[in-house]
């Protein structure tokens, strides 16, 4: 399970000391109300993920594969892909990834702090670099920024 609330960003902060990682995912399935298999490339890492549900709680499986197996995987998601650089970022204790897409959807930048509980989340201050919440917005769900393109 993943408990994560989602902002648009304007303006970044300054993010020289950022872990930074390129990000190439793609979609196998994608249903409406937030049911998903997708596969991600991280570096050297190749996973598949099942997600389902939406908004602030979803539940969320990932494994692991080799290779051979991404490859054989990843022609399925041709249409349903998107790439971006995912920024790892310190707020006190709390760890905020900030995502800025590249391509078709470059200029677009989105935030996630993820927490260990509702009661977490809901005290959770953003910080004023974070803008409007889009927390549970469909049309900003990595899924439809794929199929879709930025609404």
């Amino acid at each position: 399970m993943e408990i994560e609330r989602k902002f648009l960003v304007g303006r970044a902060p300054d993010l020289t000391a950022a872990k930074s990682v390129e990000i190439e995912q793609g979609y196998l399935v994608a249903e409406p109300g937030g049911g998903e298999v997708r596969l991600r490339r991280t570096g050297q890492q190749l996973l598949l993920t099942a997600k389902g549900g939406a908004g602030l709680i979803r539940d969320e499986v990932e494994i692991e594969l080799d290779r051979r197996q991404f490859d054989a995987l990843w022609p399925l998601t041709q249409g349903k892909r998107l790439r971006k650089i995912r920024h790892t970022l310190r707020n006190g204790e709390q760890e905020i990834e900030l995502d800025r897409y590249e391509g078709e959807l470059e200029g677009l930048s989105v935030a996630e702090a993820e927490f260990a509980s509702e009661q977490q989340a809901d005290a959770f201050d953003p910080p004023s670099w974070l803008g409007r919440e889009i927390t549970g917005d469909e049309r900003y769900a990595n899924r439809a920024l794929a199929e879709r393109g930025a609404p």
